[in-house]
């Protein structure tokens, strides 16, 4: 979520932003998705399984967008977002 929050902002301040509007708007679905997942595990919520699995699922696809990008923040980004979609694939798991 932070890691998203950081390239969502340094996204913004890129030359060409058109060319970062992809990054820059799963960036913001990602760091949403982790947050209520974040919520959802710390309430023991019913749909916990189905919340991280979506979450894992959009995780990966922001992961994807910032690695086609050179910019430090996004190669941060990309590296949190694929082991964040590893850790909630294996909280569905356990």
């Amino acid at each position: 979520m932070e890691a998203c929050n950081f390239c969502f902002n340094a996204c913004l301040n890129e030359n060409d932003v058109k060319m970062m509007a992809a990054c820059i708007r799963l960036d913001r679905l990602c760091a949403d998705t982790c947050s209520l997942a974040a919520t959802a595990i710390q309430s023991d919520s019913p749909f916990k399984e189905e919340i991280c699995r979506l979450c894992a699922e959009i995780c990966a696809a922001c992961g994807e967008e910032c690695s086609k990008h050179t910019h430090e923040h996004c190669q941060i980004c990309a590296d949190a977002c694929f082991r964040c979609a590893e850790a909630c694939r294996k909280m569905i798991t356990a």
